[in-house]
């Protein structure tokens, strides 16, 4: 059973930035994607971003493009989430998942479906 540990949540201000980890102990699958979801109070999950457990062909949610950015150490299996320019709206439980890369379609990876492994979660809060 893959296993995901998230790190690197805490406290920010408006404006500030935070780099987020997640450490899989491995794919189970012959090509992996990984993604970062977020979970607010009283919302669904919203989709934050995934990537190829190669690095390549990243994917962004409407409300972060251009200011969270994904990437991937596939020497050890740990996918990251920069964001910068946060703002209080930002502030969720971020969780990361990894499911088979079997789609070409991207829009797939938008799906909370696709992805059959999740964590626990690291919480960001963003203070005004």
């Amino acid at each position: 059973q893959v296993q995901l540990a998230e790190s690197g949540g805490g406290l920010v201000q408006v404006g500030g930035s935070l780099r987020l980890s997640c450490a899989a102990s491995g794919c189970r699958y012959t090509r992996c994607i990984m993604g970062w979801w977020r979970q607010r109070p009283g919302r669904e999950r919203e989709f934050v971003a995934a990537i190829n457990i190669y690095g390549r062909g990243p994917m962004y949610g409407e409300s972060v493009k251009g200011r969270f950015t994904i990437s991937m150490d596939n020497a050890k299996n740990s996918a990251y989430l920069q964001m910068d320019g946060l703002s209080v709206g930002d502030t969720a439980n971020y969780i990361c998942a990894t499911g088979p890369r079997t789609s070409d379609s991207r829009a797939y990876y938008y799906r909370s479906d696709a992805y059959d492994v999740w964590g626990q979660g690291t919480q960001v809060t963003v203070s005004s």
